[in-house]
């Protein structure tokens, strides 16, 4: 397994959350977790979750630096609590994912 995985966020959501010291997303609250993604999963999660780009980042997560329990549930891996941002070690635009550029 590779020790990067990624979480797509607003930036907008990013940048409140992480003046609070954490990351916490809504599915973390709704579902019990924070939905993340392999690399090769990242442009078919942008595809099928997020037709529009406009406004996300992508958080490139280590995970040897997680602080919470780590899952992999049906290929996908997911993170159980608030997201540590010193785990998080890069945050890029989405839109370099896109599959068909215009």
């Amino acid at each position: 397994m590779s020790s990067l995985i990624y979480h797509i966020a607003s930036f907008e959501s990013w940048e409140r959350e992480r003046r609070g010291g954490e990351y916490r997303n809504t599915s973390l609250e709704t579902e019990g977790f924070i939905h993340c993604s392999l690399a090769e999963q990242v442009p078919g999660t942008l595809e099928k979750f997020f037709p529009s780009l406009d406004g996300l980042v992508l958080l490139e997560i280590d995970v040897q630096r997680l602080v919470p329990e780590l899952r992999y549930e049906n290929g996908f891996p997911h993170i159980y609590g608030s997201l540590n941002l010193d785990a998080v070690v890069a945050v890029k635009p989405t839109l370099q994912f896109k599959k068909n550029p215009e």
